[in-house]
């Protein structure tokens, strides 16, 4: 599984009959770096969403034949699928997701 970033939505009015109804999502994948912090990465992903994510959502997703083994999709042409959308990521001890309240001084 894979962390992204929820960045926009994909409509497609001609597809395949399997994809009737189901919500498309554009995904920028997010890399973690040394200090912990999260940083988009080079490319996007559009990818089904059967949880009900929405924008600047941060979520899990899977891609290849790992997709097709989500509930729903064993006969979907997919090849990344949204699989949980996230709470929160700690690293070494530290929340970096959702960004903790920064306090004013």
């Amino acid at each position: 599984m894979l962390l992204a970033r929820v960045i926009g939505t994909v409509v497609s009015t001609q597809k395949d009959d399997a994809l009737q109804g189901r919500k498309l999502l554009l995904l920028r994948p997010l890399l973690v770096d040394e200090a912990g912090q999260f940083r988009p990465g080079p490319s996007t992903i559009v990818a089904v969403d059967s949880l009900g994510a929405g924008q600047g959502e941060t979520v899990l997703f899977c891609q290849g034949s790992s997709a097709r083994q989500a509930a729903g999709m064993a006969t979907v042409p997919v090849d990344a699928v949204v699989t949980g959308i996230v709470d929160n990521v700690d690293v070494n001890h530290r929340t970096i997701y959702p960004e903790p309240a920064k306090t004013s001084k």
